[in-house]
């Protein structure tokens, strides 16, 4: 008995729209013109857009009339080893801090009111980490690499993310406001992150801010490693380390990059 078609038509569909998306300019498409590139009607385009939006492949940009790639989309490349931008940007850098610490080491970007791990090496101690594997998520506030992306951002911003997630880091075991709010001040005053608190334990991190041409952070380089790897004579040779390569990766990077722009998620909406 054969199939019906509707299924793998729908699916062809979205998998075209997909393809036009990702090739199109990076302030996002109209509507109408990934109709017109897909040769199908704007009502079926919008139900197929729909479906890649709620699998977390396609995002609207503010206001709702372009679409583009979420970040997602960006991740699952990364996992197939695919992606450009960002990861292939960093993982020289990656290679590096791995070779030369002897440490795992992780590239953590935003998206939204989470840390995404994007890309991982994997060093020869076992370790825990919050996020995982690639394409992980945490809350923006828990592990170190979190901490130093919102640390760095606007205040406003910031605020916003504090009030949406202090509720889901208290359901993770943070302590308290005060104590997220007193790692964020230190966080901002030294310019980098040093946890070792026992959310996992016997495990420590550092972490620095990749900060873009307006300093604002959009990634993170993170350290996961033993807790006695990481005492106060061996931690500043790798914030050291850490920072020097945070800052020789900030300069280079692409502001259109796809993997930098994510939607806010109405953060001024909430701010306000």
């Amino acid at each position: 008995m054969s199939q019906p078609a509707e299924p793998a038509s729908s699916l062809q569909r979205a998998l075209r729209l997909l393809r036009i998306v990702a090739a199109g300019d990076a302030a996002g498409m109209r509507l109408k013109d990934i109709a017109s590139a897909a040769g199908c009607g704007q009502p079926s385009a919008h139900r197929a857009l729909r479906d890649l939006m709620t699998e977390g492949f396609v995002e609207q940009v503010a206001g709702g009339k372009r679409y583009r790639p979420a970040l997602d989309f960006f991740v699952l490349a990364a996992r197939a080893g695919q992606a450009g931008g960002l990861r292939e940007l960093a993982r020289p850098a990656l290679l590096r801090l791995s070779a030369t610490l002897s440490d795992t080491v992780f590239l953590l970007v935003r998206n939204g009111y989470d840390a995404v791990c994007l890309d991982r090496i994997e060093g020869p101690f076992p370790i825990r980490s919050f996020t995982g594997d690639i394409g992980g998520k945490v809350p923006l506030g828990l592990g170190q690499g979190s901490l130093a992306m919102l640390a760095h951002l606007p205040e406003a911003e910031r605020e916003a993310v504090i009030r949406f997630n202090m509720p889901r880091l208290l359901d993770r075991g943070f302590l308290d406001e005060a104590a997220l709010r007193g790692a964020l001040d230190r966080a901002r005053e030294q310019g980098w992150v040093n946890l070792n608190t026992g959310l996992i334990p016997g495990m420590a991190g550092v972490a620095v801010p990749v900060c873009d041409a307006d300093g604002r952070a959009v990634a993170a380089l993170s350290v996961g490693t033993l807790l006695e790897r990481l005492r106060d004579d061996r931690l500043a040779n790798v914030v050291g380390i850490l920072k020097a390569e945070a800052e020789a990766l900030g300069a280079r990077l692409n502001p259109f990059d796809m993997a930098l722009r994510y939607p806010s998620r109405s953060l001024s909406a909430i701010a306000g």
